[in-house]
């Protein structure tokens, strides 16, 4: 291989490990925000003296609920969203099994995204403020 051949590989890999570098940077920057929002929620919920539920997850075939630990408030209509009174937000959805049926589901808190929905169909993606301001605004009124 000639040393302008090795010279360009190099530039290429410089540049996919710089453009990958900038990419978990945004990545952080916005989970940060995120994560800062759903802390904000929590509060203001707590403050406004929203009524916390039990919190349950639906498996992922969509056939069965099952009890958590989780005490919180669902911030979509579908129930797979959460965000529990320690301020940390779930994903509620998890695999069918019998142990989750007899026991109750153990979800770990997931990284909360800035846009709820990013990367689905058309019109079912929404800024994670717009969401819990929504619920929010909803109170104890909202199901």
């Amino acid at each position: 291989m000639t040393d302008d051949g090795q010279r360009w590989r190099e530039r290429q890999r410089q540049a996919v490990r710089a453009h990958a570098d900038a990419d978990a940077r945004q990545r952080a920057t916005e989970q940060a925000e995120a994560t800062e929002l759903v802390a904000g929620f929590a509060a203001e919920a707590t403050r406004r003296g929203l009524r916390t539920e039990r919190l349950t997850v639906a498996s992922y075939d969509g056939r069965g609920r099952y009890r958590t630990h989780l005490t919180g408030w669902y911030v979509d209509r579908a129930r797979t969203r959460a965000v529990d009174t320690e301020g940390r937000f779930y994903l509620l959805t998890v695999p069918a099994s019998l142990r989750s049926r007899l026991l109750g589901a153990r979800p770990e808190p997931s990284a909360p995204p800035l846009v709820v929905g990013r990367g689905g169909r058309d019109g079912e993606s929404m800024p994670l403020a717009t969401l819990l301001s929504l619920r929010l605004e909803a109170g104890d009124g909202w199901r």
